[in-house]
């Protein structure tokens, strides 16, 4: 009997490690058939050239003109902000520019409505403390006159 339950025990495990490597065989068939799947996807997919105008095209060789001018000495292509007041296109180069920079302009504008913003802010300040002044006057007035009044009042009383 345990002649025959050995025998019995190895076919088992010989039958077991026989399916698990056709259970592997196919799992790698099956990875593979999904990857060769997937492959011919992405090899059907075409992706379409960008189409790029005319004017683009001159417009971007133009701008890499201008930055290809650029020399050694040069630091930068833009002008300081002192120099782009002066100067109406953008750049150090007499050819007008496709776009004009217009930070410092913004920046310039943006500081001057802060400015007037504060002296209208002060305008106000300096008018109202002007009218509380002349509240406080009054009011001084008014309590003299009526200190005043009273010491004439206690003055005829005597």
């Amino acid at each position: 009997e345990e002649d025959l339950l050995n025998d019995v025990c190895r076919e088992v495990v010989e039958r077991w490690s026989d399916s698990q490597v056709v259970d592997a065989k196919e799992e790698k068939e099956d990875e593979v058939q999904a990857i060769a799947s997937m492959m011919e996807k992405q090899a059907r997919i075409v992706v379409k050239p960008k189409e790029v105008s005319q004017e683009e095209k001159q417009r971007k060789a133009a701008l890499l003109a201008q930055y290809a001018n650029v020399t050694d000495e040069e630091e930068y292509p833009f002008p300081a902000p002192h120099e782009a007041r002066v100067h109406s296109v953008v750049g150090p180069y007499p050819t007008p520019a496709l776009f004009r920079n217009t930070n410092v302009e913004d920046v310039l504008n943006a500081r001057k409505l802060e400015r007037e913003l504060l002296r209208d802010e002060f305008q106000k300040k300096k008018e109202q403390d002007k009218l509380q002044r002349e509240k406080d006057k009054l009011a001084k007035q008014e309590r003299k006159e009526k200190e005043k009044k009273r010491t004439q009042k206690g003055e005829r009383k005597r």
